[in-house]
């Protein structure tokens, strides 16, 4: 993975603002290659490597 990317994550899918290969994911800091970014957060605009990473934040956010 080279460049990251900047993304505009959207209810069912997202808008690449700056061209790249990958974003950062926000719990887990894994590199997310934008062929694989399925789970993202539009409220908060943060990617999510799987949905491990996902239910994670939704736990931290519940509480």
């Amino acid at each position: 993975m080279k460049k990251l990317a900047k993304i505009k994550y959207l209810p069912n899918n997202f808008e690449i603002i700056e061209d790249g290969d990958h974003v950062i994911c926000a719990i887990s800091g894994k590199p997310i290659s934008l062929e694989k970014l399925n789970y993202w957060n539009v409220e908060l605009q943060e990617p999510y490597f799987s949905y491990i990473e996902s239910n994670k934040k939704r736990e931290i956010l519940e509480k």
